[in-house]
Order: structure tokens, then C-alpha cells, then sequence
């Protein structure tokens, strides 16, 4: 049986935008787990998990995950991680779609990995979507935000 540590390191190489495999991912996880983006209250479950991941390399579709820190502590594997690579589809919003600008993205983020049994029971992703947004050039509407106060 592999370890927590190799769960989720095969989690990360499935996700990757040039070994994108996300059946491979999805089969990673219990029946009922979960994968939740935290920042942006997103909850994803059966076959979603693995549009979830197709969906983020459609916008960035040479995605990277550098692994800075992975501590296994039991049945939690915690993660220091970068988001990587290049905005080139487009982007969803509630408003609309964000076209393809050509930017790079380093995003810093940590995940945190429960396991239960030799699969992924809940994925919680902690990115910093600021960052993202800033990155390809989304910046806040402060003005909007203080005329609607």
C-alpha cells in the first residue's frame, strides 16, 4: 500500500497541465471525498473533482505545482505549494469570462490532504486568489465597492 506522502504526490503529478489525468485523480479519493476551494467557497465531488482539475488547465493549461514544503502527519498531509503557469484560456467569473492574457501566475498556496484508508477523503485548497487575479491583470473595483457602501 503507498503512503499518504505518495497519495498526494501522485495526486499533484496527476494534475500537472502535461500528464493532466483527471479520471486518475478522481480515482484517488473515497466515493463521497471531496476537493474544496476554500478562498472561493467551491466544493467539488464525484466526477466534479475531475472537472475541477480539466477545468484549471483549460485556463492555465501548462499548470505547475511547485512543491515547497509536504509534511505527512498521520492521516493529514500538509503542503506548502506554488501555483504555476500561463493564462491562456479564458478565465470564469460571475460577471464573466476573463480572456486569455497571455500572464504568468505564481500563485503561493497550501493544501491540506485527509486520508482515510489509502484515499483522499477531502481536499482543502487554500490559494491566494488575489494574487491570481492581480496576476492576470484583474484587479479589484474599490471605487464600485465604496459607491455601493
Amino acid at each position: 500500500m503507498k503512503s499518504n506522502e505518495e497519495i498526494v504526490r501522485e495526486a499533484y503529478r496527476l494534475a500537472e497541465g502535461n500528464a493532466l489525468d483527471g479520471a486518475g485523480f478522481r480515482a484517488l479519493f473515497t466515493e463521497d471525498g471531496s476537493f474544496n476551494d476554500i478562498p472561493n467557497a467551491l466544493s467539488f465531488r464525484g466526477d466534479q473533482v475531475a472537472q475541477a482539475v480539466a477545468g484549471f488547465a483549460g485556463v492555465f493549461p501548462d499548470v505547475h505545482r511547485e512543491l515547497l514544503e509536504l509534511h505527512a502527519l498521520g492521516d493529514v498531509v500538509a503542503v506548502e505549494l506554488r501555483i504555476q503557469g500561463t493564462h491562456l484560456g479564458g478565465f470564469p467569473t460571475p460577471a464573466d469570462e476573463i480572456p486569455a492574457t497571455e500572464n504568468r501566475i505564481d500563485v503561493p498556496a497550501a493544501d491540506l490532504w485527509y486520508l482515510r484508508d489509502g484515499k483522499i477523503e477531502r481536499f482543502n485548497c487554500y490559494n491566494a486568489t488575489g494574487v491570481l487575479l492581480a496576476q492576470i491583470g484583474a484587479h479589484p473595483d474599490f471605487a464600485s465597492a465604496i459607491a455601493a457602501a
